[in-house]
């Protein structure tokens, strides 16, 4: 979107010749023809004078067109309205707006100035009736504890509509929305995907190599007690290696451990 900057003071490059050249807010150098109770003509050079009303000839209230205008001067103007069909001009001394209410829109970007700044946020004048508002969480993407962080009177910044109220006397202004986003903070190392399932099938193999592991029955535990074997203990479902589930070479030396015991077992029962 093209950023429009809030300024309407600059005169034509070339002085408008003819009526249907004239636009609103046009700035034009004219001079006094003729006074009236009600205002005056100005000549700007276009063939048709333009009428200037007494309410338009100064910001405060003016008594008499003869108290700020005389016949022959040359005056500074901007235009109000044309109509070219009927050959009508009105200008005012009054500078015009910049920026009306009717061409507010939302999305759109003004250069503006600071004007002041509050707790809250900065005042930024576009060219508009009233300034706009930048509130402290549009000012950036960043956390910002007062406005003069980053901005400060004076300063000219780029600000895009929000929003506005004519009947409020509203603007909402946003810095943040014309600032690129920053990236977000880089997440913390986790092994790859390939290493954690590795290692989950690790942790499978040693539990079914667990499971497959045998316990002594009943009759081969009350021997081996018999015997003195204290070590028949720690392969109980209470022991140690119960509790833990033992490992393959415990597994394979149990086996060993047992099959000696049935073999003795059955010599003495011969």
């Amino acid at each position: 979107m093209d950023d429009i900057t809030a300024v309407v003071d600059t005169p034509s490059l070339e002085a408008p010749t003819s009526i249907n050249e004239l636009k609103p807010k046009m700035k034009l150098t004219g001079r006094v023809e003729r006074l009236e109770l009600y205002g005056a003509f100005i000549d700007i050079g276009v063939g048709v004078n333009a009428l200037i009303h007494i309410s338009q000839l100064g910001e405060e209230r003016v008594n008499r067109v003869s108290d700020v205008l005389k016949v022959g001067d040359e005056v500074t103007v901007w235009v109000d309205k044309v109509n070219p069909e009927a050959q009508q001009i009105m200008v005012t001394m009054i500078q015009p707006l910049a920026v009306d209410w009717g061409d507010l829109k939302t999305g759109q970007v003004y250069t503006g100035k600071v004007t002041r700044l509050e707790t809250f946020g900065a005042f930024i004048s576009i060219g508009a009736e009233r300034e706009g508002l930048v509130h402290i969480s549009e000012l950036s993407h960043d956390y910002v504890k007062h406005p003069s962080e980053v901005v400060k009177v004076d300063d000219e910044v780029q600000v895009q509509v929000l929003g506005f109220s004519k009947r409020k006397r509203r603007i909402d202004l946003s810095m943040k929305a014309l600032m690129e986003k920053p990236e977000p903070p880089e997440e913390v190392f986790t092994a790859p995907r390939s290493n954690r399932k590795q290692q989950q099938v690790e942790e499978v193999v040693d539990f079914e190599e667990d499971e497959d592991e045998e316990l002594p029955t009943a009759m081969e535990i009350a021997l081996r007690r018999a015997m003195g074997d204290d070590r028949i203990d720690d392969l109980t479902p209470g022991g140690r290696r119960g509790k833990r589930g033992g490992r393959r070479r415990q597994h394979e030396k149990t086996r060993r451990q047992q099959e000696d015991l049935l073999s003795r077992t059955l010599q003495m029962q011969d």
